[in-house]
């Protein structure tokens, strides 16, 4: 059973959780239940996060429903990415081991990125290409990501 935690616990930890602040990051599109995030990665352009807006640390926390509503939104992310970005691989991902608000990474993967095969968050190569060709897709990635998202 998990313990009761007192109002003033709860709000405190919402209060310093990075993802509860809607002003941080690119929003690209949101609704009253999630938003969709374009993370400013020089490494990783393209990188999005869906973000569910209640402060809810796991998948199941959610109605069916609004689980359903939410992993709709990551495929179609997923799917924009695909066909704008063009990359070797798309990495989707829920940790939220250091924030515990439920988010979803996107992460479009190249073979010559920084971490490749590994995952973004492991050391980084000495050497990776030049991202400046992908970063010039973001305008047509934004367009795209709302056009689809409405």
């Amino acid at each position: 059973m998990m313990p009761v935690r007192s109002v003033s616990e709860l709000s405190e930890r919402v209060a310093t959780c990075e993802l509860c602040d809607a002003s941080r990051g690119e929003v690209i599109a949101q609704t009253e239940d999630w938003r969709l995030i374009l993370v400013d990665d020089v490494q990783y352009p393209g990188f999005c996060r869906v973000v569910w807006n209640q402060h809810v640390k796991e998948m199941t926390d959610l109605s069916e429903q609004d689980r359903d509503t939410l992993m709709s939104i990551v495929w179609k992310v997923e799917l924009v990415l695909r066909e704008v970005m063009q990359p070797h691989k798309v990495n989707v991902a829920s940790f939220g081991n250091v924030v515990p608000h439920l988010h979803w990474h996107i992460i479009p993967r190249y073979q010559d990125d920084a971490h490749f095969p590994s995952p973004i968050w492991a050391q980084a190569k000495p050497e990776w290409a030049d991202t400046s060709a992908r970063r010039a897709l973001l305008p047509q990635l934004r367009t795209a990501l709302i056009a689809r998202l409405r």
